[in-house]
């Protein structure tokens, strides 16, 4: 799937190299040496998903992403990181972070072909499916699920809760969508109670259907309630 990227990374061979595989997968590729490069980039060409080392000079990949997701025009533009450090600690910070991929280096370049196109599929399956703003061909199915929701929460109270298995990282954003999403509301609802744009709602509920394995909102909703992370 052919996307618009920006690459930032203060190693100039890396840079190069992975630059022209991603341009021979057939993506357009736009490059930064370091963080403030990157956020002047990023204002000028609105990539469609940002690549970005960790480890840099001055602003480091952490704080990149904190500049990023403070800002409301990029708060949910996919990011993915690039990094020697390969930890579990560091992986588990990254997407702490809220970052929505973390590669090691070194790395397969096929792997990370892989991660970029399904993050952009993954936008773009959410940006024709539940935008719920009345004019996608699968508006009927919103409607469906949106049915389906608001009956089981007519009977939440028949739904077993059970611990959460696993921790889940959501950023505060997250986990004020997913509330959202369980009161049964849609997209179009969701960006105007939390001024934001229906665009970044779908990546919010996407990452959410990431976090979570769920693929639907009736599953996302029914997990909710089942681990007691929807009011």
């Amino acid at each position: 799937m052919a996307g618009r990227l920006l690459l930032v990374d203060d190693e100039p061979g890396l840079r190069q190299a992975v630059q022209a595989y991603l341009e021979d997968s057939g993506f357009t590729v736009d490059v930064a040496s370091n963080a403030q490069d990157g956020w002047e980039r990023i204002q000028q060409l609105t990539p469609d998903l940002v690549i970005t080392d960790v480890m840099m000079p001055q602003v480091d990949g952490y704080q990149f992403l904190k500049q990023l997701r403070e800002d409301p025009r990029y708060e949910a533009l996919p990011v993915v990181f690039l990094t020697a450090r390969g930890m579990t600690s560091d992986r588990i910070q990254g997407y702490n972070s809220g970052c929505d991929a973390y590669l090691s280096k070194p790395f397969d370049p096929d792997e990370l072909v892989a991660i970029i196109s399904g993050l952009l599929a993954r936008r773009e399956t959410m940006t024709k499916s539940i935008a719920g703003d009345g004019e996608t061909p699968d508006i009927a199915d919103m409607a469906r699920q949106i049915a389906e929701i608001k009956a089981m929460l007519s009977q939440r109270g028949n739904i077993s809760q059970t611990p959460a298995p696993i921790r889940h990282d959501f950023t505060a954003r997250e986990q004020s969508v997913l509330e959202l999403v369980a009161k049964g509301l849609m997209n179009k609802e969701i960006a105007r109670d939390l001024n934001t744009s229906v665009r970044n709602v779908e990546k919010y509920v996407s990452r959410l259907f990431s976090k979570t394995g769920t693929n639907s909102r009736t599953e996302l909703v029914r997990y909710a309630l089942e681990h007691g992370l929807a009011k």
